[in-house]
């Protein structure tokens, strides 16, 4: 029953945030209400995964939260989204539910699990691109995010696993009057936190550069410094993801990217346990094509086990392959198939199919990809 309450306020809380959002367009001006635009979108991500180590309770390894269930037809992520901008105010509001929700916000209490994106924002200077967005909204770190139709491949990288897929707070971002330069800084409740850590009163903050000279090229640098634990234990995180993606040829498209993290070791101490992550994508994507083919080189080195723990000796250090083919079969729909292999630098991190400890995973999967 009081789950069910619960469940009753969160919604009445977005209709009244919806009212709101209707209430400041009835208010403006002749001349704003011809710019307003209400957009309603979905989104569906039906997947199969064969994972060769054949686990059991079908679940995949601990650091996969997108595409983690094994040999079953499920539902990666799915979401209706209602999205609403004119020239003064902005908001964003989305439901989802799916595998990836299940597994990413396994940490956030009650429906708080279900919320894709919930954000509101105003924009700061009439003349200028200046907006201050506060709420849940997807991460501003790495190049990947959660939608997978947005990626070049069909399941996430290291990079993106290893990082926020979401955060909660506030931001400011300015774009350029000629959108090559995107700046922004923000305020933030956590590491992927809605709801905040027990003892935590310390906010985190972060950075978002973007510049894309042209259409062929765009470099992105963002950041996160704050702390994942209580204030009486805490130890400070400093995080940055580096990329480029650059368009070689009309059909050859590269990105490359490096993530670089630094935690405390003990609270108020200068020494630093430390992470990385380079990664490299190719994808061809023939002119006038409905099919792409994408290939994937990756490692993270986690050899103090702060982002993923494996009890191992040696920590998670691990190399990561994978190749997909995709095709689009009209505007709304994607079709992917991929192959894809983890490999142990050191350590027996994963198991074959009698249980046994291994150096190596393989799996294969395909998911259809629907947006409307």
């Amino acid at each position: 029953m009081e789950k069910a309450d619960t469940a009753k306020k969160y919604l009445l809380v977005c209709m009244l945030w919806i009212a709101c959002i209707a209430q400041l367009n009835a208010q403006d001006s002749a001349a704003v209400q011809k710019d307003k635009h209400l957009k309603i979108s979905c989104y569906a991500e039906i997947y199969y995964i064969y994972d060769f180590a054949n686990p059991a309770d079908h679940n995949r390894q601990d650091f996969v939260y997108a595409f983690n269930r094994h040999n079953e037809v499920n539902l990666n992520i799915g979401f209706v989204q209602a999205e609403y901008e004119n020239n003064r105010i902005r908001g964003k509001f989305a439901l989802m539910a799916g595998t990836y929700a299940n597994a990413n916000l396994a940490a956030e209490p009650g429906v708080l699990k279900n919320i894709f994106e919930a954000n509101a924002g105003v924009k700061l200077a009439a003349q200028k691109n200046l907006w201050l967005d506060a709420g849940v909204f997807a991460s501003h770190l790495g190049f990947e995010g959660a939608i997978g139709a947005d990626c070049w491949t069909m399941t996430r990288s290291l990079v993106a696993e290893g990082a926020p897929y979401y955060l909660s707070g506030a931001k400011i971002t300015y774009t350029s009057d000629n959108g090559q330069w995107l700046l922004g800084g923000l305020v933030l409740n956590g590491w992927q936190r809605i709801q905040r850590v027990p003892g935590n009163q310390t906010p985190a903050f972060g950075h978002q550069i973007n510049y894309m000279p042209n259409e062929k090229i765009t470099i992105g640098s963002s950041s996160f410094i704050g702390s994942d634990t209580p204030d009486s234990a805490r130890l400070m995180r400093y995080f940055h993801s580096l990329y480029g993606q650059f368009q070689l040829t009309p059909a050859l498209g590269l990105i490359a990217g490096l993530d670089i993290g630094a935690q405390q070791q003990r609270p108020s101490s200068r020494q630093m346990h430390v992470w990385y992550s380079p990664i490299a994508i190719v994808r061809l994507k023939p002119v006038a094509s409905d099919w792409s083919v994408a290939a994937r080189a990756e490692y993270y080195a986690d050899p103090n086990e702060v982002i993923v723990a494996t009890g191992s000796p040696n920590g998670f250090q691990t190399f990561g392959y994978s190749v997909n083919i995709d095709r689009r079969l009209g505007n709304n729909l994607l079709w992917r198939t991929e192959l894809r292999t983890f490999q142990s630098r050191r350590d027996a991190i994963f198991t074959d199919r009698d249980n046994r400890p291994a150096t190596g995973n393989w799996f294969i999967g395909s998911s259809l990809a629907l947006s409307f």
